[in-house]
């Protein structure tokens, strides 16, 4: 640190108070309160996860997914390779191709989906709806006579969906959803939705390189009807002879899974339900979110990335600072140098900024906690300037 930083800290002391856990990372995220590898013990590890046993706890971080997440009984749950990018990718490459496709982009992971349909796939009739960071696209444009794919929850950006009500009960096309910053946090409507994708990593403080993919009825019919046009991958393949291989929902994994990533799933899971299901893990998030809105009002030198209130995403939280692009990067480093603020810098393809995640494993009072943090630290990077 050099000597001057020294005499800066000298009339500017550092807040009394720390987070616990500095962990506000957007994926992975931090780990559920009361975690220790001790929860892990039993793992089915050193033997087939194709072994009773094995399936059993498979079958079981499915069966609490869908008692947690309140999956409705016609849908189907299953665990899938590659995190939420693989899931995603297994949707589009199984199910696009009978109808036109909007693709809906606002932010980084949304642009890659509009990668994958058009570069990719290769599909002619697709019309890709754009909206810049903190703006969603006019939704009413959305022709659902066509297939859609979306993101309920711009991880890179803040800015969510408000409710499905723009989503007809009555569509033609199919919905597919990139959902992995907002499950377990926001009110998806599974009815509206034909197809929702997320990853362990994101809300549950889980594990990477595992997906979960969840069908819906239309979505198995299409699959049953619709033979893809181009090669298939073995980790896509979600049909046999035209039917549905029903065991990737039972259990039955398409490639071999960490098994010790599946007990860390299994154990958050319990968490959550232990804590008060859905509803629980909803409201921690959104008390998460109302600390930083706080202490954003009462902040005169930075703003929510997300323009319109109802579009603000209460686990990715994207903050826009109203300094140069140099004064964000140099407070995550300062932040993270203090051991007060892990991984909060915004997202490479954002614009600079911070990040913060506010997911229902993040005590809230390690937020109050911050708060103080990033003010000290602002005024330490930008003092003199």
């Amino acid at each position: 640190m050099s000597s001057t930083h020294t005499e800066r800290d000298a009339t500017r002391p550092r807040p009394s108070a720390r987070p616990a856990v500095p962990h506000f990372s957007s994926g992975p995220c931090a780990k559920y309160p009361g975690w220790s590898p001790a929860r892990l013990e039993a793992a089915v590890v050193g033997r087939s996860h194709r072994s009773a046993e094995g399936k059993a706890r498979l079958k079981r971080a499915i069966d609490l997914t869908r008692e947690v997440l309140e999956v409705p009984d016609g849908h189907l749950v299953g665990i899938v390779p590659a995190s939420d990018t693989g899931a995603v990718e297994m949707a589009l490459w199984s199910l696009l191709g009978p109808r036109g496709v909007d693709v809906l982009a606002w932010e980084s992971f949304g642009e890659g989906w509009v990668t994958d349909v058009v570069k990719q796939l290769g599909l002619d009739d697709v019309r890709t709806l754009r909206a810049g960071y903190g703006e969603l696209p006019d939704l009413t444009q959305v022709d659902f006579d066509r297939d859609v794919v979306f993101t309920w929850n711009g991880t890179t950006s803040g800015v969510r969906v408000p409710d499905a009500a723009w989503i007809p009960a009555d569509r033609a096309g199919l919905t597919i959803c990139d959902a992995t910053s907002a499950v377990f946090a926001q009110d998806l409507d599974f009815t509206k939705l034909d197809v929702v994708t997320f990853s362990w990593q994101k809300v549950l403080g889980g594990e990477g390189a595992h997906g979960v993919l969840v069908l819906g009825p239309r979505a198995v019919e299409r699959l049953e009807a619709h033979a893809p046009g181009w090669p298939m991958p073995k980790v896509f393949r979600l049909t046999k002879g035209g039917s549905l291989i029903r065991g990737i929902f039972e259990g039955e994994t398409i490639n071999t899974p960490s098994m010790l990533c599946v007990e860390d799933c299994i154990g958050a899971l319990e968490w959550a339900r232990g804590i008060g299901g859905l509803a629980a893990l909803r409201a921690r998030a959104d008390a998460n979110a109302a600390v930083i809105d706080a202490w954003v009002e009462r902040t005169p030198w930075v703003r929510n990335l997300a323009v319109r209130p109802e579009t603000r995403s209460n686990t990715s939280v994207c903050l826009a600072l109203d300094a140069g692009e140099d004064v964000p990067k140099a407070m995550t480093k300062l932040l993270a140098a203090e051991g007060v603020a892990l991984d909060v810098g915004a997202y490479r393809d954002a614009p600079p900024g911070l990040r913060i995640w506010c997911g229902a494993t993040v005590e809230t009072s390690d937020l109050e906690a911050l708060a103080p943090w990033l003010d000290w630290a602002y005024a330490e990077v930008t003092a003199g300037a």
